[in-house]
């Protein structure tokens, strides 16, 4: 199968008979594209713009400074939210057989699910982005009667910002009145490494000051190792590759050491979307799978364990805009090294979870977890996006409280005292 069978069969779109015609024509033109080819709904996505002239003469283009999106929420509504240009929109000239670059951030609206058409108002394209928590793959027909909204602070754009992008505040076309192609995220990506990749765990980089100046820090990303289908779903769709990395560093020694950091590597199977209620406030979600911890010394201080897990996730949605998230994690150790043949003694066999999340606002989560003989640990995390404070910037302001066993996979024994840490967040 060639790539451009492959990307009409990822990005198959119910209502829509035109994915023949995926690339855009050889001609003067804008061909737009996501970034990405999934994201999660709260995380920011960017829509590329290519210029391409391939006439006679030169051309100029003056790309928008914003683009008026819609996106489709599960129970039919449409939602327009703007994108920012990246950079200061100018006039360009084009040379002929040359091209031009452009790209506007856009937030994915916290109501939007499933495989989504992404619309461009006067725009005649649309582009695919799979948000990854089910619903219909269905492209609106019917017109926008709905203001502008900035899914950041849920307010309504003003009026003459909407103008200024070339659309009605008050209301705009259906999709299909417009747009004759399904556009899915740029296909070189797609035939690469980054089209699969995504968030994970937390990643966050945080200070603290009791005792000595040291810094805990955490990335993660995770890769689906297959492109679904939308008609022929498969049980290994839901496969992926997950990598945590987690350090805590040593800020006021004698050449700043690492104390010590935990590679973790994963392989597991993923369904945020098993179950959702008639009312849509309720859904369950499951993953399940393997990982290895290991801290990658040697000698007396190596430090590795195993286990297999699965954590089911059961959400509840308010009417007010908030998630309410309970996942235990239950797991079972295999494999483990005899340098730390009492591990689950200190880390136990459940870690309980509970996550509290408002739209665009305060995220709260705990983690909790029981050894034996009274080992606790517990850890408290905030997180506040920076899009609303004066900074205006993308992440969040980090605090975790820390308090128990396995800070560290060296020092998974030892009772640390409580630690809070303030920094800065990427993923919460």
């Amino acid at each position: 199968m060639n790539r451009l069978s492959r990307t009409r069969a990822a990005f198959r779109l119910g209502g829509l008979a035109a994915l023949a015609a995926i690339t855009v024509p050889a001609h003067a033109g804008i061909s737009y594209t996501l970034d990405r080819a999934a994201a999660a709904p709260g995380t920011t996505v960017r829509v590329q713009a290519v210029y391409f002239n391939d006439g006679s003469a030169g051309a100029r283009w003056q790309p928008p400074r914003q683009l008026i999106l819609q996106w489709r929420a599960p129970n039919g509504a449409i939602i327009r939210t703007p994108a920012q240009a990246d950079s200061d929109a100018r006039d360009l000239n084009i040379p002929v057989n040359n091209f031009a670059r452009m790209s506007w951030s856009a937030v994915v609206p916290a109501d939007v699910h499933g495989l989504q058409a992404v619309a461009i108002e006067g725009e005649p394209a649309l582009m695919a982005l799979d948000t990854g928590a089910g619903g219909a793959p269905v492209v609106a027909s019917r017109p926008a009667t709905v203001p502008v909204v900035d899914p950041t602070t849920g307010q309504p754009v003003p009026a003459p910002e909407v103008a200024a992008a070339g659309a009605s505040p008050a209301a705009g076309p259906a999709p299909t009145q417009v747009a004759s192609t399904v556009t899915p995220a740029d296909p070189d990506r797609l035939s690469g490494v980054l089209a699969g990749l995504s968030e994970y765990q937390p990643m966050y980089f945080d200070i603290r000051t009791r005792d000595r100046t040291t810094a805990r820090f955490q990335v993660s990303f995770k890769y689906r190792l297959f492109t679904p289908d939308s008609s022929d779903p498969k049980f290994w769709d839901k496969l992926y590759l997950g990598y945590t990395q987690t350090s805590l560093w040593d800020l006021q020694g004698e050449s700043r050491p690492f104390i010590d950091t935990t590679f973790n590597p994963s392989l597991f199977w993923l369904n945020d979307n098993m179950w959702t209620s008639n009312s849509q406030n309720w859904r369950a979600g499951l993953q399940a799978g393997v990982e290895h911890m290991s801290n990658g010394k040697g000698g007396a201080d190596s430090r590795s364990v195993n286990d297999a897990f699965l954590q089911p996730a059961l959400n509840y949605r308010f009417d007010g805009g908030s998630t309410l998230t309970f996942s235990p994690r239950i797991k079972g150790y295999f494999g483990v090294a005899d340098e730390n043949a009492d591990y689950s003694d200190y880390a136990g066999h459940v870690d309980w979870n509970l996550r509290w999340a408002q739209d665009n606002g305060l995220i709260a989560s705990a983690m909790y977890r029981q050894g034996a003989n009274s080992r606790r640990t517990t850890q408290l995390d905030l997180a506040w996006p920076l899009k609303r404070t004066w900074l205006n910037m993308n992440g969040y302001v980090h605090l975790q409280y820390f308090n128990g066993y396995g800070e560290t996979l060296l020092g998974y024994d030892q009772r640390h005292r409580s630690q809070i840490g303030i920094g800065f967040a990427l993923v919460q």
